[in-house]
């Protein structure tokens, strides 16, 4: 049964800025680089025939190529800090693509993500690391942008249940109109 996920895969260009980001707090498991990505839409754990008619429905996304800029350095957790990301600036395109994969995913009968689109690039994951090292690492990090980041497709990636941070299989890969494309493997059936 494959845990899904669809996002944007980070060029090398970016996954080497993005990696600039790594180290400064102690106890913190960082992301290896080859997983960076901005998760659009979390399927989650389904069954072989799920997964074959979820890929089949983003191959009906028509979409032109666009640009993300990475804005800022940030924590999910508040006082108890698990996971800290680089911000993606929300845009018109990205947005749209993001909608409308969710759409999809409930015309299929899956329940809406129940989570807000935030989009973010993890960099790491933390248990047991004070929210007062993170902030000191954060601002230590204030003014971190970069970009243009031309996405030129979306993928849907697979995982390991349990395992975050990767790695990431990507299943199949939609181009956007313009972009290049490079075809994943299929989902066995």
């Amino acid at each position: 049964m494959p845990r899904l996920f669809t996002g944007l895969e980070m060029p090398a260009d970016a996954v080497s800025v993005l990696t600039g980001l790594r180290g400064g707090i102690h106890g913190a498991r960082w992301i290896d680089p080859e997983n960076y990505h901005l998760t659009l839409r979390f399927i989650g754990d389904v069954d072989n025939r799920t997964a074959h008619s979820v890929a089949e429905m983003l191959d009906r996304v028509r979409r032109p190529v666009f640009s993300i800029m990475l804005d800022g350095v940030g924590v999910f957790g508040g006082r108890k800090p698990h996971s800290v990301f680089a911000s993606v600036a929300t845009s018109p395109p990205l947005t749209a693509l993001q909608a409308e994969q969710e759409r999809m995913m409930q015309m299929l009968g899956l329940p809406p993500d129940q989570r807000k689109f935030s989009p973010h690039v993890t960099v790491a994951r933390l248990r047991g690391v004070s929210a007062s090292a993170v902030a000191t690492y954060i601002e230590s990090r204030g003014g971190f942008h970069w970009g243009p980041i031309e996405i030129g497709r979306f993928v849907l990636f697979s995982s390991r249940s349990g395992q975050g941070g990767g790695p990431y299989v990507v299943e199949e890969a939609y181009p956007l109109e313009g972009g290049d494309f490079d075809h994943g493997e299929d989902i066995d059936a």
